[in-house]
């Protein structure tokens, strides 16, 4: 059976194709050549987030905005970014991962060329706006995309290195933005286009990346599953294991999002978007304003650019500490203490007046929010069932999302109130619930078979 209809097929097959794909022992050729391309669809995923940032001050300066303005066109984008999670995540479990994460990546794209040639702070809040749609959209999706389609002992890892690719959207930007932003008073609307580059590897997605096989079992494609779980299984020398049948369970979920917060799954629901809230306004209270604050500090805009082109080396080390960490050690601990390591660094940043602390404390914090987000990402699609992953993913992403639009505003009051000690001291405090929230009451999701 071919079409869209969810659950028409027999549970027996299904269950079969599950069980044989679950049974792959290690990551086939075709996993290996799927990898670089998610990791390259994250890079420009990464790479479109963070081009305001690095063109704030130039953008400020020519267009005397204030702090609170360009807290308000972080805000727009945060909300863009919320709407995407929710969106992105319904409309992946309704009409599939493979055409989300495509579409969300031309969107947010085409939006950022747009950014570039925005004549006034309207206008580029409107497209920033819709970038930040697609944006979210696409990574949150591409996360679920890669725990359905990736062995269970390599799961965690498989996300460390399609993130830790991406993060290197993070250094790709700060270069870029430094050879480019002195060129002229201008020069910053070249800094948006650079922020499209997913286009390239969205075109190549669009022939290379199959669908993933549980969402089509889900929706009753069990022919196209069949041939995809064919085609890892003929890439495997030697005989593989036995399919292990899973006993009959209760029956799936239908895919309502009532499902989301009842039973057992409301603590797990509540859990994940308090994590998500705390934790993200930490994640952007630091990294989208450390270039303009450091200005405000004293630093020239040159100065504060290369800073923060110093710190933007720390995110793929983050991926790699989380590639290290997040299949050996239980993947909520592991957030916590890692946020807990976050949130005495942030304090130290704020304290400190020595330039040599300032950046070895900022490379560590962005090391480890980046390691946080890798594992945050391998877990947030273990937790929730198939039919429900995507948007009880978007759900947790939105929630975080729309706290750090109330973020970007509490820090710039923060800042006219405390300056730059009070802003980095608040963020600190965040990273610390962030620990105490997902270290008390997080689940254990190391090698479980998705549900």
């Amino acid at each position: 059976m071919d079409g869209p209809t969810t659950h028409t097929a027999p549970q027996s097959r299904g269950a079969e194709l599950i069980a044989r794909f679950d049974r792959l022992p290690r990551m086939a050729r075709a996993h290996w050549k799927w990898l670089p391309l998610l990791g390259l669809l994250s890079l420009g995923d990464t790479a479109d987030i963070n081009v305001l940032a690095y063109a704030a001050p130039a953008l400020r300066k020519e267009w005397g905005l204030s702090i609170a303005q360009i807290g308000n066109l972080t805000s727009l984008s945060l909300l863009g970014m919320f709407a995407g999670a929710l969106l992105g995540g319904r409309l992946a479990d309704r009409f599939g991962r493979k055409r989300i994460i495509l579409s969300g990546t031309v969107l947010y794209s085409a939006c950022s060329i747009l950014c570039g040639v925005a004549p006034n702070f309207a206008v580029l809040g409107l497209f920033r706006t819709l970038s930040g749609i697609g944006i979210q959209a696409t990574i949150g999706v591409l996360s679920v995309y890669v725990a359905e389609m990736y062995p269970a002992k390599v799961r965690g890892r498989c996300q460390a290195a399609v993130l830790g690719v991406g993060f290197l959207g993070v250094p790709f930007v700060a270069f870029a933005a430094k050879l480019i932003i002195p060129l002229g008073p201008q020069a910053w609307r070249w800094v948006f286009v650079v922020g499209a580059v997913g286009l390239i590897p969205a075109v190549l997605g669009l022939f290379l990346l199959p669908e993933s096989v549980r969402w089509q079992l889900a929706h009753g494609q069990d022919e196209k599953a069949a041939r995809t779980v064919l085609r890892l299984e003929a890439q495997y020398s030697g005989e593989l294991p036995p399919p292990a049948l899973a006993a009959p369970s209760a029956p799936p979920a239908q895919g309502r999002l009532t499902e989301l917060v009842t039973g057992a799954q409301r603590r797990i629901t509540i859990v994940t978007v308090l994590t998500l809230m705390f934790g993200l306004v930490a994640f952007y209270g630091f990294n989208s304003w450390v270039p303009t604050l450091l200005v405000e500090r004293g630093y020239s805009t040159s100065s504060a650019l290369t800073i923060s082109t110093v710190l933007s080396v720390a995110p793929p080390f983050g991926a790699l500490v989380g590639m290290l960490v997040t299949d050996r050690w239980q993947r909520s601990r592991t957030l916590a203490v890692i946020s807990l390591t976050t949130a005495v660094l942030m304090a130290i940043f704020a304290l400190t007046n020595a330039l040599w602390l300032t950046i070895v404390a900022g490379f560590l914090i962005t090391m480890f929010l980046q390691s946080n987000a890798v594992t945050i990402y391998a877990y947030l699609p273990e937790v929730f069932p198939t039919t429900l992953r995507a948007s009880g993913a978007g759900l947790s992403n939105g929630a975080g999302r729309l706290a750090a639009v109330g973020g970007a505003a509490l820090i710039a009051a923060v800042y006219a109130g405390a300056g730059f000690v009070g802003v980095f001291l608040t963020t600190a405090l965040f990273s610390l619930i962030t620990a105490a929230v997902i270290g008390l009451f997080g689940e254990d999701t190391r090698n479980r078979s998705l549900r």
